[in-house]
This record gives structure tokens, C-alpha cells and sequence, in this order.
């Protein structure tokens, strides 16, 4: 498996550029060998950015990126010391990068007028899907669905995309996927201010897309309490979860508080992996140290 890094910021709060191709490489001795490679891109090299997404597609034997959306810093001619780090929406070009020689090309949209920010993508086969996110002149989360499907011949590659109504207006939501063909949306925001309670199941067959409100999950007193909330995909329908140690109840030394939601069974179920948590120590899972990884420089690309 590989996985891709793009953008994001650094911890003296400037912005990458860079892509990086992450993969599993097998061991003689049994450790896990993490090969991280910095991939160089010519052409239409997307600005350093957060807030965007990237989605693999596949067309006649053929794999692409697709990058879109996202936040930069006003460009430095334009910035000032009192606000520097002030920042804008990214054109809403879509960037089809060729990963194997590093090409990348800037398509204009005619139906993406606004560069949309922190929303949900899904992908299958030779479709992107879009879903939801907003501008910074906006608070209004987009209920609009974006519907960017890739053609790869052996000339140009094309690009088309459908404007569909969809019904889930979000933003930062956390995607995870349970079989190839269903993805499950969690959390997120409603607006600046407010969080989304409502899980969703996302579900792509042949050339069409449909999104079905979940039951929601019980979620902890301390996770309704609290006013943001952060997380990232475990894989199978398992997310991991955050909430600032701000929002506790009670005093406690830890910064963060952390669950695992598991949406993948038949039964929902939420579990905290905080010593701090109020939950009875005995039912906490407590987080472990990662499996030792080496990163290795060499790799070849497909």
C-alpha cells in the first residue's frame, strides 16, 4: 500500500509544498521497513496549502491524483508584518498529477466557481466526489456534490464534472470506508460554531452516489459538551477521536481526551483511550507505542 502526503503546515507555521509517497517495504528481520520519499512534480505545481484533498482514480489502466481545493497565504508581495500568516482560498483549479513522472496539470472547472476548504472526498474507479466544505467569505457549509470523473487516453486526460444536490452540508468531517464500494461520514462541523452529531453511509454503485443518515452513536457527555473536535480514520469503519481537555469537567494533566468509534459491527460502539477520561479507569484502553518503523530513501514508483 502506499499513501500520500501533501501540504499541511509546519511547526514554524509555514506551509508545504511538498508530496510524499509512503509505503511498506517487506524485512528480513520482521520490522516493518516505512519507505518515505519526496516526489518531485514540474508543470502546474500546486501552491503549498491545508484543508484540501487528494484522491487516487483509474482509468484505462492508467493511475492519477486528483488535488483540489484548499487554503494558502495571501501571496508575499501582498503580505504585511501585522498579518502575515493572513490567509485565502486557493484557486479552485482541480490538479491531475501523474505520480510515475511527477507530472502535474491545473484543469479549470466551469461548474467549481469557489475554491472550497476542509471538505469530504470519496473516490472510485475513474470518479471524484466533493462533498460539502466552504470558503472563508462563507459560513455556509455547501450542500452541493461535485461529481469529477477522469479520463485517461493515451492523449490529453479530460475532465468533466456534474453539480449533484446532496443533502450534507460539512465540513472537517473525518471519511472512513467499510468495503470498497461504501464510505461512512463522521463528525465534522455545521458551521463555525457547531458541531455535526449526524453520521452518514455513503455508498457509490456503477456511476451513481447515495448518502443514507446513520443511527447516531451514542456519543459521551464529554464529546456533546465540547465545542471542537478532531480525528482521523482507523480503517474499516473505526475512527479515532479528539476533544480539548478544555472541555473536561474536572481538572486533569492531560492536554487531549481520546475515543475509538467503531462503526464497522452490528453494534456501534465508542470506547475512550484516556487515562483522564471520566470513564472507570478499568474500561479505559490506554494507547500503546507504535511498532518500530525505519524510514528508508530508495523506492521505485509504478
Amino acid at each position: 500500500s502506499q499513501y500520500l502526503i501533501h501540504g499541511g503546515k509546519t511547526p514554524n507555521n509555514e506551509l508545504s509544498h511538498k508530496l510524499y509517497v509512503m509505503s511498506f517495504v517487506p524485512s528480513a528481520n520482521k520490522k516493518s521497513l516505512l519507505c518515505c520519499l519526496e516526489k518531485d512534480l514540474v508543470g502546474d505545481i500546486p501552491e503549498a496549502r491545508y484543508g484540501h484533498s487528494m484522491n487516487v482514480v483509474y482509468s484505462r489502466g492508467k493511475t492519477a491524483v486528483v488535488l483540489f481545493g484548499g487554503r494558502s497565504y495571501i501571496p508575499l508581495k501582498q503580505r504585511i508584518t501585522e498579518k502575515w500568516n493572513s490567509v485565502t482560498d486557493c484557486q479552485p483549479f482541480v490538479y491531475l498529477i501523474d505520480l510515475q513522472f511527477g507530472c502535474s496539470t491545473a484543469y479549470t472547472i466551469k461548474e467549481i466557481q469557489d475554491g472550497l476548504s476542509f471538505h469530504v472526498s470519496v473516490s472510485r474507479n475513474d470518479t471524484v466526489y466533493i462533498i460539502g466544505g466552504h470558503t472563508l467569505e462563507s459560513n455556509i457549509r455547501s450542500p452541493n456534490i461535485y461529481k469529477i470523473k477522469v479520463d485517461l487516453p493515451l492523449g490529453s486526460p479530460a475532465i468533466t464534472c456534474t453539480v449533484l444536490e446532496g443533502h450534507v452540508p460539512v465540513s472537517s468531517a473525518i471519511v472512513t470506508h467499510t468495503c470498497p464500494d461504501e464510505f461512512l461520514i463522521v463528525g465534522g462541523y455545521e458551521s463555525d460554531s457547531q458541531k455535526r452529531m449526524a453520521c452518514n453511509k455513503v455508498s457509490i454503485s456503477n456511476d451513481t452516489i447515495d448518502i443514507q443518515e446513520m443511527e447516531t452513536p451514542d456519543w459521551t457527555g464529554d464529546v456533546k459538551q465540547s465545542k471542537t473536535w478532531f480525528g482521523a480514520d482507523m480503517g474499516h469503519g473505526v475512527v479515532f477521536l479528539g476533544i480539548p481537555g478544555d472541555n473536561k469537567n474536572h481538572s486533569s494533566d492531560s492536554n487531549f481526551f481520546f475515543y475509538i468509534l467503531n462503526l464497522g459491527g452490528e453494534e456501534h460502539l465508542m470506547q475512550s483511550c484516556s487515562q483522564g477520561s471520566l470513564e472507570e479507569q478499568e474500561d479505559s484502553m490506554p494507547l500503546e507505542d507504535s511498532e518500530e518503523f525505519t524510514f528508508y530513501g530508495d523506492g521505485n514508483f509504478d
